[in-house]
């Protein structure tokens, strides 16, 4: 598939994973639910249809050193800095710009850098499916078909098949509550965005021109930049004045020609602490503990430990233990999702150490 290209969206903060997580190595360079740094992996299970030289990083620009130390064989000029954060629509019109310069029929993978796969051989059939399906001019989606009424994600309501695997998109829905998840989950017409998508590059470029036209235009004064030979600079300039935008919201919701393709490939979005206890390896127990770790009547925990220390869990149940040098996160399992405040109180502090 030589006209594919793949842009890796590595701009995250991963606050949900203080403290292992800082600013400086967010969850994507880390190794979470295996031995691989999230990144590394995202490049490496895609190599078979999209190699290094045509996969772009979308980062931020404090990470972008970082970055390619860890991919050595992503050329540097593929690794694009953002100075401040955007949202999803301003990342990916940008590198969709920068893979038509190279390849105006160029049709391109857009995916998260922070997901857990399992099922790596299934992915890339159901990766490359959907490649093809975009080659037609449609805007295509991944849908992981569920497996519990889950209430963290947006849902992409199943139509009627055009392909063998590849069905028509009827909508998006917003993140559910749990009844309205357990009736998308029994009615078995609906999946979950999986926030992977595919476009020809004048396919998604046209969309953005349609629904975000002042993304567009910053759009267009950066490939006259480029043309001069001063990017980097007009970058630096007007980056932080583009719309901030999901992809879903700004385009996806809004297009005519949407195709989804369901699949089920042991995907996890590794959102939360919770999501690692999760893919862990667990004890009779429902433990997912260092080899140290004492566990005298406890249940469902998770413990992460960065240095040689014996931790002990005595009468407690579903606790999340993480212990770095300079930090100790204690929370209910239940309550991962809110491991970002304490990271929102750091800041109000100013206190960057942490």
């Amino acid at each position: 598939m030589s006209d594919c290209y793949a842009v890796i969206m590595a701009g995250g903060s991963g606050t949900r994973f203080w403290p292992l997580s800082r600013r400086s190595r967010p969850k994507q360079v880390l190794a979470l639910g295996g031995e691989e740094p999230l990144l590394a992996a995202t490049v490496r299970r895609i190599a078979p249809i999209v190699p290094p030289e045509r996969t772009l990083i979308v980062t931020a620009e404090h990470l972008a050193d970082a970055i390619g130390a860890l991919l050595p064989d992503v050329p540097t000029e593929n690794i694009l800095a953002e100075p401040t954060g955007r949202n999803t629509a301003p990342c990916i019109g940008w590198a969709a710009a920068h893979v038509r310069r190279r390849d105006p029929d160029g049709v391109i993978a857009v995916l998260p850098s922070d997901h857990h796969i399992g099922d790596e051989p299934r992915f890339v059939e159901i990766l490359r499916r959907s490649l093809t399906a975009a080659e037609g001019g449609d805007v295509v989606t991944i849908g992981i078909e569920p497996t519990r009424p889950e209430t963290g994600y947006g849902y992409i309501e199943v139509g009627e098949p055009v392909a063998p695997g590849v069905h028509r998109a009827l909508a998006f829905l917003e993140k559910p509550s749990r009844d309205r998840a357990e009736q998308l989950l029994a009615g078995g017409t609906h999946v979950w965005n999986s926030g992977m998508f595919f476009f020809r590059v004048g396919v998604i470029l046209e969309a953005i021109d349609e629904h975000l036209p002042a993304l567009s235009e910053g759009l267009r004064q950066l490939d006259v930049a480029a043309a001069l030979g001063n990017e980097p600079a007009e970058v630096r300039r007007i980056y932080g004045q583009l719309p901030s935008v999901s992809i879903d919201h700004g385009v996806m919701e809004k297009a005519k020609r949407v195709l989804v393709v369901p699949g089920r490939f042991g995907w996890s979005d590794l959102g939360s602490w919770t999501t690692a206890w999760e893919l862990e390896e667990r004890d009779a127990s429902d433990n997912g503990v260092t080899p140290d770790t004492i566990a005298v009547d406890a249940r469902g925990c998770y413990v992460r430990t960065s240095e040689k220390k014996i931790v002990a869990l005595v009468g407690v149940r579903d606790l999340i233990v993480v212990d770095t040098e300079d930090a100790l996160l204690v929370v209910p399992r239940d309550r991962a999702q809110d491991v970002r405040d304490v990271v929102a109180i750091l800041a109000g502090r100013k206190d960057d150490r942490y």
